[in-house]
């Protein structure tokens, strides 16, 4: 394993040696991790790796087998995780497909402050102006009244992370948030996470790909996993580089930069080349 984790102190998040096993199969491995305030990570990883699994044990919603997990100064077996999670937001595809055809933007914002699905009531006057002022922020107030339904993927992405920040939360989980977005519709996507990124009050953000060239500018470190075990931990420039990133993803890759993001060319094992592409 490569390690390049700073130790600065005291922690956002801090694991030791957590492993999660079901059905006699580990999923995750040993896997010891720290975040210090001021950075923002990614998880990388192909399908399979383990990422869902680790987001799902930050959370509380799988217990581990063993280790250690410490959250926002709060540890897993001795604290209240389920009030924890309050100051956690997570943006994912689960969350996105239990949303209310019906519901209007604003109200989705609103939703956040009070985890729920599907809110009903009427809106206080302050939570009103709140959400308006994130949408805003956001590029999005044109949206305020505009039902779920008819919002575009991208569209939504941006509203459930309004609806993350509503929350306050001092982490902010975004869970492949690129997927099902064509190709501008994506970059307009990133360009607007770098932007949450240089919030002086951004929370600290995960952000969980398997795609290199969603890493923008901003996200400053990188966890990589292959087979619930880390494979490297530590500064982005470190982590995302060609030999590092064959061991990621079983396949020997080149690492190609533009404009401040990484990209992948893969060379499969017969030695014919393809573009630059993801490696997931």
């Amino acid at each position: 394993m490569t390690t390049t984790a700073d130790t600065a102190t005291p922690p956002i998040l801090s694991l030791h040696d957590l492993c999660l096993v079901r059905d006699r199969h580990p999923i995750l491995d040993r896997v010891s991790w720290t975040i210090t305030p001021g950075q923002h990570w990614a998880i990388l990883g192909a399908n399979g790796s383990g990422k869902t699994s680790l987001l799902s044990a930050l959370t509380g919603y799988q217990t581990p087998t063993s280790g250690v997990i410490e959250v926002l100064g709060q540890r897993y077996g001795a604290s209240n995780w389920p009030e924890l999670r309050k100051r956690i937001g997570i943006v994912s595809s689960a969350i996105r497909q239990q949303m209310a055809d019906g519901e209007p933007a604003l109200v989705t914002v609103v939703s956040g402050k009070y985890a729920m699905i599907d809110y009903w009531g009427t809106l206080r006057v302050k939570d009103r102006q709140e959400a308006k002022e994130i949408l805003e922020w956001m590029g999005c107030l044109h949206l305020a009244r505009r039902p779920w339904v008819v919002l575009s993927q991208g569209e939504r992405q941006r509203i459930l992370i309004g609806r993350a920040l509503m929350a306050k939360p001092e982490i902010l989980i975004i869970d492949e948030p690129c997927a099902g977005l064509d190709p501008v519709a994506r970059e307009d996507f990133l360009a607007f996470m770098h932007q949450l990124i240089a919030r002086k009050d951004a929370p600290t953000l995960l952000l969980v790909t398997h795609h290199i060239e969603e890493i923008v500018e901003g996200i400053s470190h990188v966890l990589a996993l292959r087979d619930g075990k880390v494979v490297a931990s530590g500064q982005r420039d470190k982590v995302l580089r060609g030999p590092v990133l064959s061991e990621v993803f079983g396949q020997p890759v080149k690492v190609q930069s533009y404009q401040g993001r990484r990209y992948l060319r893969v060379e499969p094992s017969g030695g014919r080349q393809f573009g630059a592409q993801s490696g997931g």
